[in-house]
């Protein structure tokens, strides 16, 4: 659904949910900025037992002037369209409004009363819905640049939803983040109003109420119902206990579970630990050290309906430490009698010579769905863009071994399968963004370096030798790989990507 499609209804109520927050004010306030541009009769509300009492959020609604209404439930039929945004109707945290037309705009998990409205504009991977409304408001080339409040109020969306950006991860949030024009001191101000005594009474109580498991070091903690904000400030005080290696604080509402994810040591990657901890209940991201989820309490219900919370926590925690290797390619002998001879297929591949696009030695950011890779320019670093958009580094010496560099302009659309997101290069000095296909050449595999490769029975986290900080993790079924002319080349290669790549070789 694009914003476009609903342009032909009039007037358009823009409902945010019950005890709005900084993310479903701002979503909402964008989409009314958008509406009444274009000429609508429009109106922002919302309803609920309770009024907006945070002092960051009316401070919010003050100083940005958004311009948001008390709305009591309404006896007849809303006439026009009426867009739930940062909620889904009928779901159990919006008080549903009768209407004669429906629409959703949410980054929730998709809760079974949205199946039957068609209008639905749902991305669950996203970490705030002012991320899903901004692409859907540059999707329609909606000028926002010159609109210093809308920029301020998406900002302060992603900020809070986000756990102030220690829990974001998806491309598509860094974007906005970075693209946006907002007021810095309003930011400020926002911050600093932010936490009630209530909320500190909560945290210090929660404290004292924890779960350590000292057989791999980490902690639980159920807090009471809060501000996510809470939940962070609570594990960044726990991670700094010195038994503690990674730590999961939560609370519960009548939506879910919402966590707050941390990790002290390389072995467990937060963002990768709260993906885990949600897998197919819910959904997780992050960073390295800080990451965050939310599980929906529908599905959590339906998988998991005798099982306490914290017993839940608890049996995955240890599911995660139990059924996984680590491997530290640097010591690592392969045993190559378990594993087979493979080549890579000619696919047309895309490749940057780095240094082609930005002197030697400037710091930079390579953007992926796979998260932010930090480097500094080399002579002899070439950048890889494989068949899903995903992008890995490799030297000259051994680019020239495996490729032949054809004569073709590289395409996304014609090199690869499905790519949820073109790869961009930072420049961390000035902020200059380009897209790496930009500047791509193509190449196909020659065929005369084979890897050795066995398919993986359980999880296991790879340590390769052009990055010893963060691992490439294996999930069962995909394929661990040890390169023919280099032993400690040793990396994870995904099922599906190495199906469509990789042939194995007759002996």
């Amino acid at each position: 659904m694009q914003l476009r499609e609903l342009e032909q209804y009039n007037p358009i109520t823009i409902q945010c949910h019950d005890n709005p927050d900084g993310d479903s004010l701002a979503s909402g306030f964008a989409l009314y900025c958008y509406f009444k541009d274009r000429g609508k009769d429009t109106r922002l509300v919302y309803s609920g037992r309770n009024r907006i009492q945070k002092k960051n959020l009316e401070l919010m609604v003050e100083k940005l002037d958004i311009p948001i209404v008390y709305m009591e439930i309404p006896e007849k039929e809303q006439p026009g369209l009426l867009i739930t945004v940062d909620c889904q109707y009928g779901a159990g945290n919006v008080t549903k409004i009768p209407a004669e037309h429906v629409a959703v705009i949410d980054h929730h998990q998709i809760e079974s009363t949205t199946a039957e409205i068609a209008l639905t504009r749902i991305n669950s991977s996203l970490g705030s819905c002012s991320t899903l409304v901004w692409e859907m408001l540059c999707e329609e080339k909606y000028e926002m640049t010159d609109n210093i409040r809308l920029g301020t109020a998406l900002y302060y969306g992603l900020y809070t939803d986000t756990n102030q950006f220690s829990e974001l991860y998806n491309p598509h949030d860094m974007d906005m983040r970075d693209s946006l024009v907002y007021q810095k001191s309003l930011i400020l101000m926002f911050r600093n109003s932010n936490i009630t005594l209530k909320e500190l009474e909560i945290a210090g109580i929660a404290m004292i109420r924890y779960i350590f498991n000292d057989d791999y070091n980490y902690a639980i903690i159920h807090s009471q119902p809060c501000d996510p904000n809470i939940l962070g400030l609570i594990s960044d005080l726990l991670i700094q206990v010195d038994e503690v290696h990674t730590c999961v604080v939560y609370n519960e509402s009548p939506e879910g579970f919402k966590l707050s994810v941390r990790s002290c040591v390389r072995e467990v990657m937060a963002s990768e630990l709260a993906s885990f901890l949600c897998s197919n209940i819910g959904s997780g991201g992050g960073h390295l050290e800080k990451a965050g989820g939310f599980i929906s309490m529908g599905l959590y219900e339906e998988y998991y309906p005798t099982l306490h919370s914290e017993a839940y926590l608890s049996q995955r925690m240890n599911e995660y430490f139990d059924n996984c290797d680590i491997i530290y390619a640097r010591d690592y002998m392969a045993d190559l009698s378990e594993m087979s001879r493979y080549r890579k297929k000619n696919l047309p591949l895309g490749y940057v010579r780095i240094a082609d696009v930005l002197p030697v030695g400037t710091p930079i950011t390579v953007r992926t769905l796979e998260g932010d890779v930090d480097m500094a320019v080399d002579t002899d670093q070439y950048i890889m863009i494989g068949v899903k958009g995903e992008v890995y580094p490799i030297a000259q010496k051994k680019f020239e071994r495996s490729y032949r560099v054809l004569d073709q302009k590289y395409s996304i659309e014609e090199c690869t399968l499905r790519a949820e997101y073109t790869p961009t290069v930072k420049n961390r000095l000035t902020g200059e963004t380009k897209p790496l296909a930009d500047h791509a050449g193509v190449c196909e595999a020659t065929g005369e370096v084979c890897i050795h490769a066995r398919r993986l029975e359980k999880r296991v986290k790879v340590f390769t030798l052009w990055d010893e900080e963060k691992y490439m993790l294996g999930q069962p079924g995909d394929y661990l790989a040890v390169r023919g002319d280099d032993e400690k080349d040793v990396y994870v290669v995904e099922a599906e990507i190495f199906a469509k790549t990789y042939e194995p070789v007759k002996d």
